[in-house]
């Protein structure tokens, strides 16, 4: 049987690795830690266990990782266990650097909310560039991985299930008062991840039923320069045969979308849904196939 493909370990993914994770140690010291907040997570079991006795989190976060280390090797494969150990002990190192030597003190308990909301960003971002590179740092990110992959489960779904549980046990040392900032910031990040798992150039798609699809594909090409597909379709209740035209656009041109539609066929019937991280022709790549370079 021949051996799993394995991705190569690259330089510039090891870079970005270490980026996100000093990032991320940086929101949970500063925002979660000097505000008096909990987190979700590995993370968070490693803050109560600060809260409770002591510990440094720096070193209970490797005691902690250390048998989901031969999970993440045996199912994720030598490239994602690689970057797991980059990504924990990063975390670790940066964690036990700025816990002693920061001079910075960001105290934000006059307002919980804004702390919440930064903690949220800081750790939503630092482990969405982990992510986008390989890398975890260990712990749930390496469980968000496996659901992804064999549930079908947003990264950012799974934190906020375990997170919760977490987060209900960080009552043993924090009040309810904190717990529920927690929550929002552990709501914040777990959008931050999905949003950067998803793709920076989200679109929208259109399906649109008419019995006057040649003359609506003809505007779509001629004015909004996109390309069409018709899609062969059977009516639910009249059971004759039709042609549904499926075009993607970017969110700027939803209006222009359907008022072009609307002035061909007002009873014409269109529905819209999100598509995210939209590549090819029209989008990152232009008529002539040539990357069009951002802005």
């Amino acid at each position: 049987m021949a051996p799993p493909f394995q991705f190569p370990i690259r330089i510039q993914n090891i870079f970005w690795i270490l980026i996100g994770s000093f990032i991320f140690a940086f929101g949970i010291y500063h925002f979660n830690v000097q505000n008096e907040l909990a987190e979700g997570g590995f993370t968070g079991i490693t803050l109560i266990l600060k809260g409770l006795f002591g510990w440094s989190p720096s070193i209970t976060n490797l005691v902690l990782n250390v048998p989901l280390f031969f999970v993440s090797y045996k199912i994720l494969g030598r490239t994602t266990f690689v970057y797991t150990l980059i990504g924990t002990f990063s975390f670790s190192f940066w964690y036990g650097l700025i816990a002693k030597y920061s001079p910075l003190v960001i105290d934000l308990r006059d307002d919980m909310v804004l702390a919440a909301l930064f903690a949220g960003v800081f750790i939503g971002v630092g482990l969405g560039i982990i992510f986008n590179n390989g890398g975890t740092t260990g712990g749930v990110d390496i469980i968000a991985r496996l659901t992804k992959r064999y549930f079908g489960w947003s990264i950012g779904r799974t934190f906020l299930v375990f997170d919760f549980f977490v987060i209900v046990a960080s009552l043993t040392y924090l009040d309810y008062k904190q717990a529920m900032y927690t929550l929002l910031a552990v709501y914040v990040g777990a959008r931050v991840i999905d949003w950067m798992q998803e793709g920076t150039y989200a679109g929208k798609a259109a399906m649109i039923i008419s019995d006057h699809r040649t003359e609506i594909a003809d505007g779509i090409h001629a004015t909004m320069n996109r390309g069409t597909t018709r899609l062969i379709a059977k009516g639910g209740y009249s059971g004759r045969d039709l042609e549904v035209l499926y075009v993607v656009v970017a969110r700027n041109e939803i209006n222009r979308l359907k008022t072009l539609v609307k002035s061909v066929d007002q009873h014409a019937f269109i529905t819209l849904h999100d598509v995210y991280e939209v590549t090819g022709e029209g989008f990152t790549f232009d008529e002539n196939r040539v990357p069009i370079k951002e802005t």
